[in-house]
């Protein structure tokens, strides 16, 4: 019942929440989902898409929350009666699409609405399969994508038809192997049961596809995929874990005479190289408002640093540039740090971080607060920052 349910989830998001952890709450019940926003809850998760109560898509709205519409034709039939599609990527694309539209005539704002294809809900192993392989196709409706394949029949079917076996943790290696693909084809999020497996999985599929440097003298970020099956990683999937590195640079590298001349007259001088993280997301307790101090709320980071990279690409040795990954963990620790007012103290903060590193001499941060409490509907609100070392600092 109604009253069960809520009985048994509002405390858990309640005290999640007041962890300052991000919490959604899954129900296909209206009442069930505004409550849960008013205990914390940031995200509604409806398998239904909305369609099971009238009242979800309304609720959505005023709570300002994010809602995951699932794709789905009822409550999901073993004997797939109803998992008969001429072309499941097409036809499941069309009515997400339709749910998508419906959200946002009832008021939810485009940014806020999250889609999932819903495997194992009136779709067969190979119907899942070919959803996958589709999510390409399905990013393109501008939304972003939640997959939840985690230990589905699916799986288990994939695995014991190539001769494996079919325990929880066969299936939890399956999923971590899901959850990396999905990551490089463009999901938004996935949901899964074994959490240490999957931040593996992605950790490894970020190091394969971001390599430090290359020989290639054009920025190499990782191999050219199949764009069925494998475009460019989802940068909000794998935030803390080094995030999309991008590394640019001027094509040929300046000789002696061009760099002296550069060195007289810096209007000369040519674009330097570059490190970028992009999405990097912190749960922080900054704000003017008392309620932003003692709920706190996500803040999205961009870091772009210019540091000299040719000693580090000539020499192939990490130690002769910035290591990513550790610029990521301090800029996620200062960001989450002592709260203050303004996005700018907190990006100016950033900046001061960026610079210590050695070797950077330029630091530009953007910091977004894409929940802020501003009286209109809005995409994002952002301030970005440029600072550079001071001569022999």
């Amino acid at each position: 019942s109604a009253e069960e349910e809520q009985r048994r989830v509002l405390p858990v998001v309640e005290a999640l929440a007041a962890e300052g952890i991000r919490v959604s709450i899954d129900t296909v019940r209206a009442e069930t989902a505004r409550l849960a926003a008013a205990a914390g809850a940031s995200i509604i998760n409806d398998v239904s898409g909305g369609t099971a109560d009238p009242q979800m898509l309304r609720v959505a709205a005023e709570c300002g929350s994010e809602l995951v519409l699932m794709h789905w034709r009822g409550i999901p039939d073993p004997s797939h009666s109803r998992s008969r599609y001429a072309d499941v990527v097409t036809e499941v694309h069309d009515e997400l699409a339709a749910l998508a539209d419906a959200a946002i005539a009832a008021g939810v704002a485009p940014e806020r609405i999250i889609l999932d294809p819903g495997l194992g809900f009136d779709k067969t192993a190979v119907q899942g399969w070919q959803l996958l392989a589709g999510i390409g196709r399905l990013a393109g409706l501008g939304h972003p994508l939640l997959i939840g394949a985690s230990r589905k029949r699916m799986l288990a079917e994939t695995l014991t038809a190539a001769g494996g076996r079919d325990g929880m943790a066969d299936r939890d290696l399956a999923t971590a192997v899901v959850s990396a693909l999905s990551a490089r084809a463009g999901a938004w999020g996935v949901r899964v049961h074994d959490v240490p497996a999957t931040v593996a999985a992605l950790a490894v599929a970020e190091a394969w596809s971001a390599p430090a440097s290359s020989p290639d003298p054009a920025p190499l970020l990782r191999p050219d995929p199949a764009p069925s099956l494998l475009p460019d990683p989802a940068p909000s999937l794998l935030p803390q874990l080094g995030s999309r590195c991008e590394l640019t640079g001027p094509e040929v590298a300046p000789t002696a005479e061009l760099r002296e001349e550069a060195d007289a007259n810096p209007a000369l001088a040519p674009e330097p190289d570059r490190i970028a993280l992009t999405g990097l997301e912190v749960f922080a307790h900054h704000g003017v408002f008392d309620f932003e101090r003692e709920q706190g709320q996500r803040f999205v980071i961009d870091a772009e640093v210019a540091v000299d990279m040719r000693d580090a690409a000539a020499r192939d040795e990490l130690a002769r540039t910035v290591n990513y990954a550790e610029l990521t963990a301090a800029i996620l620790a200062a960001a989450a740090d002592e709260p203050v007012d303004l996005i700018e103290t907190l990006a100016e903060r950033l900046a001061g971080v960026a610079l210590g590193f050695a070797g950077v001499t330029e630091a530009r941060i953007t910091v977004h607060k894409p929940d802020a409490p501003i009286d209109a509907q809005f995409a994002d609100v952002s301030v970005r920052v440029v600072r550079r070392r001071e001569p022999h600092s």
